[in-house]
């Protein structure tokens, strides 16, 4: 079994702050500081361009996207990291359409995080080819799956509510059908158990500093399924994803397997802390993660809404349908939120009126989960929210 004590010391949690909101952006692992520094004074500062030989920052992708890959059942060599996550979505996308030309339909759903809507519209305009994207309710996904299909793309835990697709099943029903699988894992990869190489899916993308503690601007990852690594074309062409980078050909030739979908630079300092940070990973079971994640999110359900009727829960009620976070509706969800930070509790809300909390087994235990129950209930029973200074919308919400 996991040893979520000992998890939960390896991370800095500002103190008297209950942190709800790893699902957006995970804390600091305490060893990210030493790390940055041998990063930035012992490789940059000592070795300077050396670095890229002498410290292997080279290989840093790789290295990484195969620690990934043990997290979300994917096999050594299949993952590699850099870029954004939007820049993943477009590289999987770009190429998922060219496995399946004779289609011109993409599918993904109207819970779907929008950037990954934005960056599937923004390929197919520049493409001109007749492709259309279709958007259909999370629930009607699978109804929806037909042989005029080219790509379907989802998340797989909905942004907002927690609301979990079944990976496995919608993959099976849409393979039947010819249509090839990208999963956004952005919500998921860290959260609960993924198994890539068992729903055979062509590729998966997600983000690494949500439940991954990679810190803010952290690289994301992109998976392609091994046996299509060396057939798909990278649409974005860039320097590192050459089959030889320093041999300055003018001509692109894609590099074997996954490094082909490398684009530019790596983030040395970034993917060395997120590096760091999986340590925080060795010897930790998905299964425990999933089974004690469950437990603290079952206990905060029945605590708010024991003690906060007006909350309305818009997460599904089924553990099994939920990953590992718990949205409520509240009118004025922005300003319970405020309060709630004003008062150490640290969630986020999502417009309109959603008030989300992740629950990161990892450094939160049934204690913390207590204390954000009892401070919420005094918020909203005594409506500490309604005050002028928790109305003010920040940039960042």
């Amino acid at each position: 079994m996991t040893d979520f004590a000992a998890t939960k010391a390896l991370f800095h949690i500002p103190g008297n702050v209950i942190y709800l909101d790893g699902n957006s952006l995970g804390p600091m692992p305490k060893a990210a500081i030493e790390r940055s520094r041998q990063t930035i004074e012992d490789q940059w500062g000592e070795m300077l361009i050396r670095g890229w030989n002498d410290a292997n920052w080279m290989d840093l992708p790789g290295r990484v996207g195969s620690r990934i890959a043990r997290l979300i059942g994917a096999p050594a060599g299949s993952v590699v990291m850099g870029d954004t996550l939007s820049i993943k979505v477009y590289q999987a996308l770009a190429s998922a359409l060219e496995l399946n030309p004779g289609r011109k339909v993409v599918l993904s759903d109207n819970g779907n995080f929008p950037t990954d809507l934005y960056m599937a519209q923004g390929l197919i305009d520049s493409l001109k080819q007749g492709h259309v994207l279709k958007t259909v309710h999370p629930e009607d996904v699978e109804a929806t799956l037909s042989d005029e299909i080219a790509v379907l793309m989802l998340t797989q835990v909905d942004y907002r509510t927690g609301r979990m697709h079944d990976m496995a099943a919608i993959t099976r029903k849409a393979h039947d059908l010819g249509i090839v699988v990208i999963w956004d894992l952005a919500h998921s990869a860290g959260a609960v158990p993924v198994d890539l190489a068992g729903c055979n899916a062509e590729f998966a993308v997600g983000c690494t500093y949500k439940y991954f503690n990679g810190g803010p601007g952290a690289p994301a990852f992109i998976y392609v399924r091994p046996d299509l690594a060396d057939q798909v074309r990278p649409a974005l062409s860039g320097w590192m994803g050459h089959q030889a980078p320093f041999a300055f050909d003018p001509d692109y030739r894609p590099a074997p397997g996954i490094e082909r979908m490398r684009v530019g630079t790596p983030p040395v300092i970034q993917l060395a802390i997120l590096d760091s940070a999986l340590d925080a990973w060795d010897g930790v079971d998905m299964a425990d993660i999933r089974q004690k994640s469950i437990v603290l999110c079952e206990q905060f359900i029945a605590g708010v809404e024991a003690t906060c009727p007006m909350l309305e829960l818009v997460s599904p009620r089924n553990a099994e349908c939920r990953g590992s976070q718990v949205s409520f509706r509240f009118e004025e969800g922005y300003a319970v939120m405020q309060a709630l930070i004003a008062h150490g509790v640290i969630g986020d809300f999502r417009a309109p009126d959603v008030i989300r909390f992740g629950f990161t087994p990892l450094y939160l235990d049934e204690q913390d989960v207590a204390a954000g129950i009892e401070i919420l209930a005094d918020i909203m029973k005594n409506r500490l929210w309604d005050a002028a200074e928790y109305k003010k919308r920040q940039a960042v919400t």
